[in-house]
């Protein structure tokens, strides 16, 4: 078989002649023309007046206060926002994370490249909502393979308006935030919108001093009588079944912490951040917890005030952002990470008992333990960077944690702390 190619219209028309050999000494041609569209290129050089193509094209960009700007494809709402940019290592757990109150005002950059592919459903929520201010990934899924999936990735934060951007350099990005540090970024995906316009939005918005607490909180108290599932439900090993009265703060708690309690035996009311430590002690409680949360522990003196009064008290129990609260009860001072930690595969060493868990964190505060008071003992060290992780006082009734014992969707390597609480509970009861 030989082709000829003739060309009349190097843009519209090209005619190919083949000719089809049936031996050595005749020949049977055929002639087919193809005909192709031109293009005209607009002045920016994308097409103009045509069908768009058969792919997506960058059409957001991420610009950072350091002057990086990082164009990519957009996927869920549209518009510009702006926050904070932090990387989670976390393999597993999006939806967990899109869903935590913790990263409010904070874009979301999963290290893990290829997201999407579970899809989302209403069971594995943390919240009513999200509260994070963008979610910035490597690959965005094309198509779902979970059983339990309900709804797209692109579909669930279209409905939520929370901004997403994928096919940007997610490892560059990290390597910049290890590097430098956190970095106020802004997504937009409006062409209206200047890179000078949108790099002075980012160098004149601030996350630190603002109280991000009371945007995420409960508005009046509530119970909570939700349990783990049976099919989710682990560690229920030597159980107490005796039921506890706690009252929980909620700074931005997650469901999953609340149902722990609960199958430990607990009967919740959970209440505003604002709600005064006067109330909660004439609720008698057994025990109080202070919740997760976002932001900066100083930008809140009104929850370090009701922290204060309820020390010495009642047993309480203090995690992530009410571990830096306890903190600023107790006297210390709490500081701004470099990049915080954001993970499901943090290493913690237990001091009380010299064992290891891994651990998932989300949090750019931690206490300094050398401003902390004679008494009060640190139980838990960060192994990445030697961070206080947990402080307890027998004499004051207090523990505390600077990560997540509920860990949904994982690891579970904390949970028994739940029962430490218990015990807690359980001891004041015998003595008072």
């Amino acid at each position: 078989m030989d082709f000829a190619i003739t060309s009349q219209n190097p843009l519209s028309t090209t005619t190919i002649t083949s000719a089809l050999f049936s031996n050595k000494k005749s020949a049977n041609f055929r002639v087919f023309t193809v005909r192709c569209s031109s293009k005209t290129l607009s002045s920016d050089g994308t097409p103009s007046g045509l069908v768009e193509r058969p792919w997506k094209v960058a059409d957001a960009r991420l610009v950072l206060e350091d002057g990086s700007i990082w164009k990519a494809k957009s996927f869920g709402a549209s518009g510009t926002q702006v926050g904070e940019v932090v990387f989670n290592t976390s393999l597993t757990g999006y939806q967990e994370i899109l869903t935590d109150p913790s990263y409010a005002g904070q874009f979301v950059l999963m290290t893990n490249p290829h997201i999407g592919n579970t899809g989302v459903n209403f069971g594995d929520e943390e919240s009513m909502q999200c509260f994070l201010a963008g979610l910035v990934i490597r690959s965005l899924s094309i198509s779902t393979s979970n059983w339990r999936c309900k709804e797209t990735l692109d579909d669930y934060l279209a409905k939520r308006n929370i901004m997403g951007i994928y096919d940007v350099d997610t490892r560059a990005i990290t390597r910049r935030l290890r590097q430098d540090g956190s970095l106020i970024g802004v997504l937009s995906t409006e062409n209206s919108k200047s890179d000078e316009e949108l790099l002075e939005m980012s160098r004149t918005w601030d996350i630190v001093g603002v109280d991000l607490i009371s945007g995420v909180s409960c508005k009046s108290p509530y119970e909570w009588v939700d349990r783990t599932a049976s099919d989710w439900d682990f560690n229920d090993n030597g159980r107490n079944k005796e039921t506890f009265n706690v009252v929980a703060y909620d700074f931005g708690i997650k469901h999953n912490i609340l149902r722990r309690l609960a199958s430990y035996g607990c009967k919740i009311t959970v209440v505003p951040s604002t709600w005064p430590a006067s109330e909660t002690l004439k609720m008698k409680p057994d025990g109080v917890l202070f919740s997760n949360g976002p932001g900066d522990p100083s930008a809140v003196p009104y929850a370090v005030e009701a922290v204060k009064e309820l020390i010495g008290k009642v047993p309480v129990f203090g995690i992530c952002m009410g571990h830096q609260l306890l903190g600023q009860a107790l006297g210390g001072k709490t500081f701004k990470m470099k990049f915080g930690h954001h993970g499901g595969n943090h290493p913690v060493r237990n001091l009380r008992n010299g064992c290891v868990e891994i651990s998932a964190q989300n949090h750019n505060y931690a206490v300094d333990p050398e401003s902390l008071p004679e008494g009060v003992e640190v139980t838990h060290v960060n192994l990445n960077d030697g961070s206080c992780a947990g402080l307890a006082s027998f004499k004051m009734k207090l523990m505390s944690l600077q990560y997540h014992p509920e860990a949904s969707p994982g690891p579970h390597d904390s949970d028994p702390v739940f029962g430490e609480f218990i015990q807690l509970m359980k001891q004041e009861k015998v003595t008072a």
